[in-house]
């Protein structure tokens, strides 16, 4: 992700000191420590942690939130306020509807669209293609 010169940096909730610079393309925060093509783009109010991987031509809107070691495909929507928790996997051409919560280490299949106001629970796995329309609490 192409990163403009400066840092922003704050407290976490854990009292750490977390580094955070401004995506060129769109304003958001980007940890030094994540990775991704220039190409991306993370607006102003989202978020992408450190060890976070994000594919070519994916877009977060305000306040999405790639948490740590999280995995983007390419082409991925990201719609606001929506979190992707640590360790998750996202695949190619996913759309991710306003307010989706992806739980920890969830996977998302490629081409799969997450309705507005979803919840993926911690380790559940959604089959490549699917349209989730509500929360799933528990894998199959």
């Amino acid at each position: 992700m192409a990163r403009r010169r400066g840092r922003v940096e704050f407290e976490n909730d854990m009292g750490q000191l977390v580094h955070y610079a401004r995506d060129e393309n769109g304003g958001g925060l980007v940890s030094p420590k994540a990775e991704g093509p220039d190409d991306v783009v993370v607006v102003p109010g989202a978020y992408v942690e450190a060890g976070a991987r994000i594919g070519a031509g994916t877009r977060l809107s305000a306040g999405g939130w790639v948490d740590e070691q999280a995995q983007l495909g390419r082409d991925v929507l990201v719609a606001e306020n929506v979190h992707i928790g640590p360790a998750a996997r996202i695949g190619d051409l996913v759309r991710l509807g306003r307010g989706v919560k992806i739980g920890a280490g969830a996977i998302v299949g490629a081409g799969v669209r997450v309705e507005e106001d979803v919840h993926v629970a911690a380790g559940v796995t959604i089959q490549p293609g699917a349209l989730v329309k509500s929360s799933v609490v528990k894998a199959a």
